[in-house]
């Protein structure tokens, strides 16, 4: 059974540095249009299969049960560094599979 990578899309909240660093190291990600509301960055995302990532408590609203998505990594406002974000970013595309993320909820946890 072939896997499916995993791609992301980074929530216009989030630094432009996660996206360039993860991008360098070849992984396929893409940041949302600014000034966009959450439930667009929502369905982009979902349509494009690709995997939310946000600060914002509004996409667990959002991704209430029933709603589809590509799945969604949501970390703290002010507590979360670019390096973490990136770590663990890296670590998600690095070990899971992207049927895995579907329609689920990940929060972001610090990577030594």
């Amino acid at each position: 059974m072939a896997t499916s990578r995993v791609s992301f899309y980074l929530d216009e909240s989030l630094s432009p540095e996660i996206a360039a660093q993860l991008s360098m190291q070849g992984i396929d990600i893409i940041r949302g249009q600014l000034r966009a509301d959450d439930s667009v960055h929502l369905e982009r995302a979902t349509a494009m299969g690709r995997v939310l990532c946000a600060e914002d408590d509004d996409f667990l609203s959002l991704a209430a049960p029933g709603v589809e998505h590509a799945g969604i990594i949501k970390g703290v406002q002010h507590k979360h560094s670019v390096g973490d974000w990136v770590k663990y970013l890296r670590l998600v595309h690095d070990v899971c599979d992207a049927d895995e993320l579907r329609n689920e909820v990940y929060f972001l946890f610090l990577v030594d």
